[in-house]
């Protein structure tokens, strides 16, 4: 059943994305092999409860998830919000076994990727994701997994490149109206503070960092977002797959694309008595709880069929009471300061 999702604005630049947002992780084969048609159902499913944003980048799958998605939606006719990212240039390798990951990713594709944030680099990766999806724009640009936690040591040396080229590129791509809004895409805070000090995004990627399981952004970040206009796109609500799979299934799932600690087992379980007390599945409170933050434009999950792109529409959906909400405060459960639903 196709719902019609609320829509938010994307900083101040007139582009809105309904709350819910389909994420192309997954098929671009993270984690496993997918077949094709598993890819098309997904997006076309997601799309068919209503999605009209999906985010994708070309490090997913070396490119697959770009070209799948490019061909699920090829020939649709209704305005979609489509993002991608740069800040990886794509190396042809000769052959590759899908069978065997490479960097989480189990994909076919005969190219491997090589950080570089320079201005000619973010240039041609912007025009060769066109070429994959097959589209003659996208709405929102990031930059991919700038930051200490990716880049440790070279850290300074990468946010220069960027600032002294990557970012202008950006610029000139949204002044140019090749790009209607550019940010970042990251997994942690730190660095986008560092970043809003110097740069004018209209919005920023963060994955996984807010969620029922953490709450970090509410100490520097969010704030600073609010002050300055910037919209947060709030990925990775399941934390990697912890909050969709629930503690009785963690030893099969991911947090924050590694096994999942046994400190994060016990939250996922406590969480889940909650969610028992009051018969509202995990999953849809992950999926609900980060909207409620006002400097949140929507929420973005993945899905790697059809029946799990039909599973986040309806968890999306499903009716919490307040009651619930006002349980994992009085537990201690989310942070105090976190808005919550209803």
């Amino acid at each position: 059943m196709t719902q019609t999702f609320p829509r938010r604005e994307i900083g101040s630049t007139g582009l809105e994305v309904c709350t819910l947002g389909f994420g192309c992780a997954g098929i671009g084969n993270l984690y496993r092999v997918l077949e094709d048609e598993a890819a098309e159902g997904a997006v076309r499913e997601s799309f068919a409860a209503g999605v009209r944003y999906f985010d994708t980048a070309p490090y997913y799958g070396f490119g697959l998830s770009e070209l799948r998605l490019g061909a699920a939606l090829r020939g649709e006719t209704t305005p979609l919000v489509i993002s991608t990212k740069v800040g990886r240039r794509l190396v042809p390798t000769g052959p590759q076994d899908a069978h065997v990951g490479r960097e989480g990713y189990f994909s076919p594709r005969p190219f491997a990727p090589v950080f570089d944030y320079s201005y000619d680099a973010v240039m041609r990766s912007h025009d060769e994701s066109l070429e994959r999806l097959g589209v003659a724009r996208v709405d929102i640009l990031f930059c991919h997994d700038i930051g200490r936690l990716t880049h440790g040591a070279d850290h300074d040396t990468r946010v220069r490149e960027f600032l002294d080229g990557g970012y202008r590129a950006m610029r000139e791509l949204r002044e140019s109206g090749a790009v209607r809004a550019i940010g970042i895409g990251v997994n942690e805070c730190e660095v986008c503070v560092e970043l809003l000090e110097h740069c004018e995004f209209d919005c920023i990627m963060l994955a996984g960092r807010y969620t029922l399981l953490e709450q970090t952004p509410l100490e520097t970040m969010f704030p600073l977002c609010e002050k300055r206009g910037v919209s947060v796109v709030c990925a990775g609500p399941m934390n990697s797959g912890i909050l969709a799979a629930g503690s009785r299934a963690a030893s099969r799932s991911h947090y924050n694309y590694a096994p999942p600690p046994p400190d994060v087992i016990e939250r996922v379980r406590r969480l889940e008595e909650v969610c028992d007390a009051f018969e509202v599945p995990l999953q849809a409170a992950a999926l609900q709880f980060p909207l409620a933050h006002p400097a949140v434009a929507t929420v973005v999950a993945g899905a790697s069929s059809g029946r799990e792109s039909r599973r986040i529409a309806e968890m999306f959906s499903h009716p919490i009471p307040r009651e619930f909400w006002g349980a994992l405060r009085e537990r201690s459960l989310v942070d105090a300061r976190a808005p919550l639903p209803g």
